[in-house]
């Protein structure tokens, strides 16, 4: 069933017993397997795949609001798996929730509203985003782990499965836990992605002097950036833990709180 008004390009599929709202926008070669339902303002990229029973666009889980316009915005390339949800943003939080290109979300994956979701990002089984959540590009979220609100999680950034994270997690970090801590550095999705042997030689030697070396935590902090002051993946990890964030960092087990 597509309500009048929304909009299909060309090469849409729409299978069985989907359900369309008016104000939905499916780019060229959109395909719903069946049983889908697509709501509120939303927009899906080109070749964006969807399966059954997944829920996109409906009213975000969030008492707080109330009925304003709000947006889903979906890139292209990606897989939404069955039963996934996905919610639009609130007034709290920008009026929108993004998605990037590329992305793979397995069963049961829950998008919380107003999350930002980067490019060819991973969620395997049953991972949740509460609201307000960043995930940058390339990060991989292990089955049944769950991103507390604010959270941010950066690029490469590795969570294990049945991992609940409360903090910030580096770029190129890998976490697991109950409560999630650092467990060393995520060299295999380095590897994947192409950094260089060097470029992985910095991160882990920065790890080390980040989260064991002496002094206070700045301290290190600045020796770090002193040291690595043209290694691009060093940077990238000085530059996300100096931004401003609701959330502290996510450290070592052994390592005393910020």
């Amino acid at each position: 069933m597509v309500e009048p008004g929304a909009q299909l390009d060309d090469g849409v599929q729409i299978g069985a017993y989907c359900l369309v709202g008016t104000d939905v926008l499916l780019c060229n070669g959109c395909v719903l397997h069946s049983h889908v339902v697509i709501g509120g303002h939303t927009s899906v990229g080109p070749r964006t795949q969807i399966f059954p029973f997944a829920s996109i666009g409906l009213q975000p889980q969030d008492l707080k609001y109330n009925g304003e316009l709000s947006t889903l915005e979906i890139g292209s390339d990606n897989v939404i798996r069955e039963h996934v949800t996905m919610n639009p943003g609130t007034e709290g939080g920008g009026m929108v929730t993004k998605i990037g290109n590329g992305c793979l979300f397995m069963v049961g994956v829950h998008i919380g509203h107003d999350c930002q979701v980067g490019n060819q990002v991973i969620m395997a089984n049953n991972a949740t985003l509460a609201g307000h959540v960043t995930v940058q590009d390339f990060a991989v979220l292990g089955g049944l782990s769950a991103v507390h609100q604010f959270a941010r999680i950066g690029r490469y950034a590795m969570i294990g499965g049945v991992t609940g994270v409360e903090r910030d997690v580096i770029p190129f970090g890998s976490v697991i836990g109950d409560r999630a801590r650092l467990s060393g550095i995520n060299i295999i999705g380095m590897k994947r992605r192409g950094l260089s042997r060097e470029e992985i030689h910095d991160v882990r030697k920065a790890y080390r002097l980040l989260f064991t070396g002496e002094g206070t935590y700045h301290e290190r902090l600045e020796e770090v950036a002193i040291e690595f002051p043209s290694s691009a993946p060093v940077i990238e990890i000085i530059n996300f833990i100096r931004a401003d964030s609701a959330r502290k960092i996510c450290q070592p087990e052994d390592v005393n709180d910020l």
